[in-house]
């Protein structure tokens, strides 16, 4: 299971809060072996390979006439599963489950349920940009319970209104890559990598090789042209300047001071921010 987790976490683009993304580097570093390493960046493999046992329930949980969607743990491409499992959650089960509640007549209105530091980048803009597209379909809340970085706050920032905890979190607008040089571990083990390629460019970023200058530079380039794509799609969704949301240089803020920033709309304990939607439905009538 570790070298698939690796092949997802070093030399690819993450949107995730660096304290967690140094939390999994250290994980893996303890606990990988040269074996690992080799065979993680040897292969690709896709997260629903170790999701086999994840749960197999295809219901869309609601609540009333709200249906809830839970953003929990690390947001990955795909999981296969529909609803978080194992610390995850997929954006392929966010869409699925996103898709029933928006043709569901007995829903009326939609809640995300977010915790989560972020994750990856690759499916979180095409699944941000369907929330988006979807406003006006039904009323969507993101509710924090407690925080929303990163991809997880790109989501959040789709829907028509945010509101979390005093003690929340949200931000971290920005995207970050780690690269892994195991060349001296690798020489150390007494194993010799030959890197055969056609292109100038073809090894650069490799975790067999030391980093070089340019690859370095090629690496910053696609990090920043993530990050701009990042930034304006934010910006569109708050109604905020880009220049703005750039000026945040992907920090963090807590409640009163992510409220001032335009950040997200109002302050709220989790149960109550439901509640209020809830009630927005018993009182119409509908």
């Amino acid at each position: 299971m570790l070298p698939h987790i690796a092949a997802r976490v070093f030399n690819t683009p993450l949107m995730i809060h660096p304290a967690k993304a140094e939390v999994i580097a250290q994980s893996l570093s303890d606990r990988l072996g040269i074996a690992s390493v080799v065979q993680a960046n040897g292969q690709t493999f896709a997260l629903a390979d170790f999701a086999k046992a994840a749960d197999s329930s295809t219901q869309l949980d609601r609540i009333g006439p709200v249906a809830v969607i839970e953003v929990r743990g690390t947001l990955v491409q795909r999981t296969g599963s529909l609803h978080p499992y194992s610390g995850m959650t997929g954006y392929d089960g966010l869409r699925e489950q996103l898709d029933r509640a928006l043709h569901d007549p007995n829903v009326k209105a939609i809640a995300f349920d977010i915790d989560s530091p972020g994750g990856e980048v690759a499916g979180c803009f095409d699944l941000v940009d369907a929330i988006f597209e979807a406003r006006g379909l039904k009323p969507m809340w993101a509710i924090l319970d407690e925080s929303a970085y990163s991809a997880a706050y790109a989501i959040a920032s789709a829907c028509d209104t945010i509101t979390m905890p005093r003690t929340g979190g949200a931000g971290s607008v920005g995207v970050i890559t780690m690269h892994a040089d195991f060349s001296r571990a690798i020489a150390n083990a007494g194993v010799n990598v030959s890197v055969i390629t056609h292109g100038a460019e073809k090894g650069d970023g490799m975790a067999e090789l030391p980093l070089s200058g340019t690859a370095r530079a090629t690496i910053q380039a696609q990090i920043d042209a993530l990050g701009e794509l990042f930034v304006e799609t934010v910006a569109r969704n708050r109604s905020l300047a880009p220049g703005k949301v750039r000026a945040l240089q992907a920090g963090t803020f807590l409640g009163a001071q992510a409220v001032e920033i335009g950040l997200v709309d109002s302050l709220a304990p989790p149960d109550q921010a439901l509640s209020a939607l809830l009630d927005t439905f018993s009182t119409s009538g509908d």
